[in-house]
């Protein structure tokens, strides 16, 4: 079983790295701006300590007024997990692909993008994956009414 990583160090470590970076080092979770996404995620996958090597999965929740991407990785090394957070708003829902460091996230965003509508900059083949191309909306958020 894994260890969740200490969330304050976890800030502290990826404020010195990336400055600026995070918006919130909440109890069980560390939110971040949406443009430090690639530093963040690249600095979390190669630190020394951190070698979050193995990406969980990528989720997306709706509240109405914004969106978060929800990410979950974890250090087979060092036996620790943690969740990071991206806020976006309903308006401009785009996040940066984190495809180039982890492939695992390729399918996991395209369902996003299809199903929720927030587009993954960067994402080598973002296209819907369940729904046909021209299908009006994304059935999963929460002020669709196909």
């Amino acid at each position: 079983m894994t260890a969740a990583f200490a969330i304050k160090d976890l800030a502290a470590r990826v404020e010195k790295q990336c400055p600026g970076s995070t918006e919130e080092a909440a109890a069980n979770s560390l939110i971040i701006k949406a443009d430090a996404l690639p530093g963040v995620m690249a600095f979390l996958k190669d630190a020394d300590g951190l070698k979050f090597d193995y990406f969980n999965y990528v989720t997306a929740v709706d509240y109405y007024s914004y969106f978060e991407v929800v990410y979950q990785l974890t250090s087979l090394t060092h036996n620790h997990t943690v969740i990071i957070k991206v806020r976006c708003p309903r308006e401009k829902a785009v996040v940066p692909s984190v495809v180039g460091l982890w492939q695992g996230a390729d399918i996991q965003e395209r369902e996003i993008y299809d199903l929720m509508g927030i587009k993954f900059e960067g994402h080598p083949n973002l296209k819907r994956i369940f729904l046909w191309e021209g299908f009006e909306g994304h059935p999963l958020r929460k002020d669709w009414n196909g």
